[in-house]
């Protein structure tokens, strides 16, 4: 069995030497458990908009783990948020090998992959480099509430 908060923190320092990576973006690690997200996403308490990733007990057993977008409860006028949102980003996600759109409750959309930890570290780099696209949408829903 692979060290998954070693492959979280190489995860982590690969993420914030990305040529996209800069001092408005952050990263919460809680070992298992990976945020992204930018300053201003209303996330200073892990409960705002982020793009997210966790391998926890449960998906060791299953053997597959989400990568997904969220915007929690911090994020303001969250329903307006992920409606507006999915309207102007909802066909890009669907296009995404895998992703499919939820826009219920606070997921905005996710996609599920086994479990192996060939190129793990890099798998997720690369999903989350995808999510990240989707930063001007967010930022742009985000000017009009």
């Amino acid at each position: 069995m692979k060290d998954i908060k070693n492959i979280f923190r190489n995860l982590e320092k690969k993420l914030k030497q990305s040529n996209w990576f800069e001092d408005d973006w952050e990263i919460y690690n809680r070992g298992a458990y990976l945020q992204l997200y930018k300053v201003s996403w209303y996330n200073q308490n892990q409960g705002g908009i982020h793009f997210e990733t966790y391998i926890e007990a449960p998906q060791i057993k299953q053997k597959i783990f989400p990568v997904c977008m969220h915007a929690e409860d911090d994020c303001p006028s969250q329903p307006e948020f992920i409606k507006k949102f999915l309207e102007i980003e909802g066909d890009r996600i669907k296009r995404w090998k895998g992703y499919q759109t939820i826009g219920k409750d606070y997921s905005i959309c996710q996609r599920t992959l086994p479990l192996n930890y060939k190129n793990l570290e890099q798998r997720i780099f690369d999903e989350f480099n995808l999510l990240r696209q989707l930063e001007a949408g967010v930022d742009q829903v985000l000017s009009t509430l």
